[in-house]
């Protein structure tokens, strides 16, 4: 039996939105006002994690001048359908209640690896609970 040593993502990884496909297992994570955007890692064991991608990689994505400390991406949601991957995150701009401030962005790719598409603004109710029905 082999023991496995936690934690199985080392370092600051809050937030994570697992998906599988097949035998690939992906987490998706939160990078608050660290750029590039939202951390994905893969796995074909639940065990061994390796970064492949950071998908907001370019302002166009995700512009998060002016914002303060602790803002920036929240929550990442991570999805696949089709071919297609969909990637659900909060721009938090602002730590001011009620949180009006947090605005909800769509981007897709046929690749885990990207290109990512440009974003869909979704709505700026909140974070953690998307709703894009």
């Amino acid at each position: 039996m082999k023991m496995i040593k936690n934690p199985i993502l080392k370092g600051f990884n809050p937030d994570p939105s697992i998906l599988r496909i097949g035998k690939d297992y992906y987490i998706a994570t939160s990078t608050f006002e660290w750029f590039p955007g939202v951390q994905i890692h893969h796995s074909i064991d639940l065990v061994n994690w390796k970064l492949i991608t950071r998908p907001l990689d370019k302002t166009c994505l995700l512009d998060m001048r002016g914002e303060a400390n602790s803002c920036g991406v929240w929550a990442p949601c991570l999805s696949y359908h089709s071919g297609k991957f969909y990637l659900v995150y909060t721009d938090v701009k602002s730590l001011d209640w009620p949180f009006l401030e947090t605005h909800n962005y769509l981007v897709t790719a046929s690749d885990i690896l990207g290109p990512w598409s440009m974003p869909v603004y979704l709505n700026s109710s909140g974070f953690d609970l998307v709703n894009i029905t």
